[in-house]
C-alpha cells in the first residue's frame, strides 16, 4: 500500500492578466510521503504559493489531479473538500491569520470545534499542541499580545491540532527574524518527528530547505527535483 498523503500529476494553472494569459504552473508533478519533510524554492511569482493553493484544494487547476490521502479534491463537492482538508490538511502561512478577538487557545480548539468535536475534547487536544509549541503559559494571550514568534508557533499548533497528514506552509518564517525563525523551523522539525505529520514547505531560506529529504525548485512554472 502506498504511503502517498499528498500526490499531484500534470498540474497546469492559467491566470489572465488584462489580455494576456499567463502560464503560471506547467505541468508540475509532486509526491509527498508520510512523515516527509519536502521543500519547495523559488523566486518571487514563481508560482509557488499558487501551487500550495492547488495542492490544498483552495483553487482549481486547468488541468491534472491533485490527491489527497488517494482522494481528488478537485472531484469533490465544497462541503467534501473543507471535510478533507479539515481533517487531512493543515495550513500555515507567512502571516499568521489568527483571529484577534479569540485568544491562543481558542484559535487553535477552531478546526476541532469546526469539524465537530466537543468544546471539552477540542480544549484537551488544544492544550496538549500548545504545550508542545512551548506555549501553555500564553494560551489566555489574543494575538496583538503574543510577539512574532508566539503568534507563528500558535499558528502552526492550530495547523497541527487535528494531526493532519501534511502541513502546508507558505513562507511560515518570511515574516520574522533570524534568530525566531531558527526556533520556529527547529519545532517544525520536532513536530514531523512527534507527530509523524508530512511538511511541504515554500521557502526562501536554501538553508532550511537544504534540511529537507527533498528539495525542489519551481522556475518559469516548471517544478524540478533538486539535489
Amino acid at each position: 500500500m502506498s504511503s502517498s498523503i499528498l500526490k499531484a500529476t500534470s498540474i497546469y494553472k492559467t491566470f489572465k492578466d488584462g489580455n494576456k494569459h499567463v502560464e503560471v504552473l506547467k505541468g508540475v508533478s509532486i509526491n509527498i510521503n508520510q512523515a516527509e519533510m519536502v521543500a519547495i524554492v523559488g523566486t518571487s511569482g514563481s508560482g509557488k504559493s499558487t501551487l500550495l493553493h492547488v495542492l490544498g484544494g483552495l483553487d482549481s487547476p486547468d488541468k491534472g489531479e491533485v490527491l489527497v490521502a488517494g482522494q481528488n479534491i478537485h472531484q469533490l463537492s465544497i462541503k467534501k473538500q473543507g471535510e478533507l482538508r479539515n481533517q487531512k490538511l493543515g495550513f500555515v502561512y507567512q502571516f499568521h491569520h489568527l483571529l484577534a478577538e479569540f485568544n491562543a487557545l481558542e484559535n487553535v480548539m477552531m478546526p476541532l470545534i469546526i469539524g465537530g468535536l466537543s468544546e471539552q475534547k477540542a480544549r484537551v487536544r488544544a492544550e496538549e499542541i500548545i504545550k508542545k509549541v512551548g506555549l501553555l503559559d500564553r494560551t489566555t494571550h489574543t494575538p496583538g499580545e503574543l510577539s512574532g514568534g508566539e503568534r507563528q508557533r500558535i499558528a502552526i499548533a492550530r495547523a497541527m491540532v487535528t494531526r493532519p497528514a501534511c502541513i502546508l506552509a507558505d513562507e511560515p518564517t518570511g515574516n520574522l527574524d533570524s534568530q525566531t525563525a531558527q526556533s520556529v523551523n527547529e519545532l517544525m522539525f520536532e513536530l514531523n518527528r512527534d507527530e509523524n505529520t508530512s511538511f511541504l514547505i515554500v521557502s526562501h531560506d536554501l538553508g532550511l530547505a537544504a534540511c529537507m529529504q527533498k528539495r525542489y525548485e519551481l522556475v518559469n512554472g516548471v517544478l524540478s527535483e533538486g539535489k
